[in-house]
């Protein structure tokens, strides 16, 4: 991914999930226009946030006429995944992270991870 993974501002974060849910490129007046069914927002503001998102290494951008066409560079499960790598390695007690948070996943969870930990095979 090339970023450092932090958790997003809020407007970064409903950037990206627009994007996310998407799963297109896009040019800011799209997402200007989604975002601005639930808050005014200006042109220059989704503009800028998106350019930083660029510039941050989180989407790539190519020309297409005037404008720029933005997509994720990464998908909504790697940032994730980067973001929890980040915060179990900044703990300072990762056994006892992973013991907290196993404390509170629901039995569904608790199969999704077996089933992820089974998938990864032995060795890995």
């Amino acid at each position: 991914m090339g970023a450092t993974v932090r958790g997003f501002g809020e407007l970064e974060a409903a950037v990206m999930d627009r994007l996310w849910s998407w799963g297109r490129a896009a040019i800011v007046r799209d997402v200007l226009d989604d975002l601005n069914k639930e808050r005014d927002l200006a042109y220059t503001t989704v503009m800028t946030v998106m350019d930083n998102l660029h510039r941050k290494g989180w989407l790539t951008r190519e020309r297409d006429g005037r404008a720029y066409r933005y997509a994720p560079v990464a998908t909504r499960q790697q940032y994730n995944a980067e973001l929890m790598r980040e915060i179990l390695a900044d703990s300072g007690d990762q056994a006892g992270t992973l013991l907290r948070f196993v404390e509170t996943v629901t039995p569904e969870e608790a199969d999704a991870i077996r089933r992820a930990l089974r998938s990864r095979g032995p060795g890995r």
